[in-house]
């Protein structure tokens, strides 16, 4: 298991993150040697359904995080703590990461935003022997907030805002930060002033690392993409047609042959 993320960021060495929900895209993910596999809460909308990461449960992500685990024994798993599952207190939110770091194996897990209280746990979490990576700029929990899906940091203000917070969750404890949406000369900044790896989602060229969504990079179940993500296949059609293909033998007789039954 590859985890000599600060030596990759030191040598100039690009760092892959993928996504992955369950079994059968954490296998394919390990199988591809990425470095690392995210089971995050956009599992809420490009897996259930839903149309934010808002309704994603602790139970959903615990189920889903110990899928992929299975699927991705011996690759680094970074595992998203859900909507108000570390908000209403310290205490909460504490308790809520050991279960899931403890129920799931994974090695880190994924907190939103950069306030005060979030440095706190980040600085707990790191002496109890729980890594932390944390997640800046667009952080889709708080879309309700900003008023829906936009790029961050865009202002003097909101740019010195989200350094801010990375260079505090740096001196927390934080072995990583996930930075989403921002403009790439803040990303780069951001990247250049830490010693803890960037991996960016929509922040441009200059981060230590990318990630991207399963379901985004295959185009699988997925209407529109993003501007910041990129096909580099189309499973849909594929499925499609092959189910369709199938749906055609099964009514003309043509499926089951005889070497597929048993005589």
């Amino acid at each position: 298991m590859r985890n000599d993320f600060y030596e990759m960021k030191k040598n100039n060495e690009k760092i892959s993150m993928v996504t992955a929900y369950d079994y059968p895209s954490a296998k394919i993910a390990q199988a591809a040697e990425t470095e690392m596999i995210l089971v995050g809460d956009s599992l809420g909308m490009v897996v259930l359904g839903y149309p934010s990461t808002i309704q994603v449960t602790m139970e959903d992500m615990i189920h889903h995080a110990k899928a992929a685990r299975r699927g991705a024994p011996d690759t680094f798993l970074v595992v998203d703590m859900p909507f108000m599952s570390y908000h209403a207190s310290e205490e909460e939110g504490l308790r809520n990461a050991a279960k899931l770091f403890q129920e799931t194996g994974a090695q880190a897990v994924k907190l939103e935003g950069g306030s005060s209280e979030t440095v706190s746990l980040i600085r707990k979490l790191t002496n109890g022997g729980i890594p932390v990576v944390i997640h800046l700029g667009l952080t889709p929990q708080s879309v309700n907030v900003f008023g829906g899906y936009k790029v961050q940091g865009r202002t003097e203000e909101s740019a010195a805002r989200i350094l801010r917070e990375a260079l505090d969750a740096e001196r927390a404890g934080a072995i990583a930060l996930v930075l989403e949406c921002i403009p790439e000369s803040l990303a780069k900044e951001i990247t250049d002033k830490v010693d803890i790896p960037t991996i960016g989602i929509g922040s441009g060229r200059f981060c230590d690392g990318q990630v991207l969504v399963y379901h985004d990079l295959l185009q699988y179940g997925v209407e529109r993409l993003p501007k910041f993500a990129k096909a580099y296949a189309d499973i849909d059609n594929v499925t499609k047609t092959a189910i369709e293909t199938y749906i055609k033998e099964v009514k003309e007789g043509n499926f089951p042959k005889v070497e597929h039954s048993y005589l």
